[in-house]
């Protein structure tokens, strides 16, 4: 494992793997986003020059600059000219853009999205139902009222939606869980929000979320659970149904 001392004042050490013959910048994009998320580099960690990187994995320096200039628009580093590459955030701080980055090298893999999103919401529910003050519910509570008020606005049905959602990961209290449906929702959203663009679709959600939030109120955490797998179900379908009408057209 190389030690670049010369080039980084932190002694950053690297373990890299040969990127094969032929491979899109995407590639090593993808080895860097592992480097820099290991754990292992403190924020402001300064990287290797370009050389260094592209001789390490293999590939020519124009491919080495193409991934660390997406990783820079994605907000994984920064580059500062004369200076050099450097990582920006924490391991926590980066976990939701290497998430969208993640997606955005994959192949559409919306349904597999949609299974960990599902058993996210399912635990985040759970954890809530538990752990909800009765401030925290009359705040969620709010929300599911102004999904009633708006079934003919889909903005502001879409709004109230996704902050009933965001509202049930805050009251679990586990920040990770909260970054990853956050990431996820992200990753979802043109689709997610296509799903509720009628009156009918958003009366069928509005009532999914009141069954939730009633069981949470009942303080019955595995009630809860299922009704959020039911109503993740629903939603769901919903979005695949969207997405195929997209590649239909």
């Amino acid at each position: 494992m190389p030690a670049f001392s010369e080039n980084d004042p932190l002694n950053i050490r690297l373990e890299l793997e040969t990127v094969p013959a032929g491979s899109p910048a995407s590639l090593v994009a993808r080895q860097l986003v592992e480097l820099l998320t290991g754990g292992e580099l403190a924020p402001g960690s300064r990287l290797p020059s370009e050389r260094i990187l592209a001789e390490q994995l293999g590939v020519g320096r124009s491919a080495v600059r193409e991934a660390l200039a997406a990783l820079e628009i994605l907000g994984i580093v920064q580059i500062r000219p004369g200076s050099g590459t450097y990582l920006r955030g924490g391991t926590s701080e980066l976990l939701p853009t290497t998430l969208s980055w993640g997606l955005m090298l994959a192949a559409n893999r919306t349904r597999e999205l949609l299974e960990v999103r599902s058993a996210l919401e399912r635990s985040a529910v759970r954890l809530a139902a538990e752990r909800a003050t009765d401030t925290e519910l009359a705040r969620l509570g709010e929300y599911l009222e102004r999904q009633a008020d708006n079934l003919d606005d889909a903005d502001a049905f879409i709004d109230a939606d996704v902050r009933f959602h965001v509202q049930i990961a805050r009251i679990a209290g586990n920040e990770v869980l909260a970054d990853l449906l956050q990431s996820l929702r992200s990753m979802l959203g043109v689709w997610a929000d296509r799903g509720v663009r009628t009156w009918a679709a958003s009366a069928v959600a509005y009532e999914e979320h009141r069954r939730v939030y009633d069981a949470m109120l009942r303080r019955e955490p595995a009630a809860a659970e299922a009704e959020m797998h039911e109503h993740m179900d629903s939603a769901s379908a919903r979005i695949l149904a969207t997405e195929q009408e997209r590649a239909a057209g």
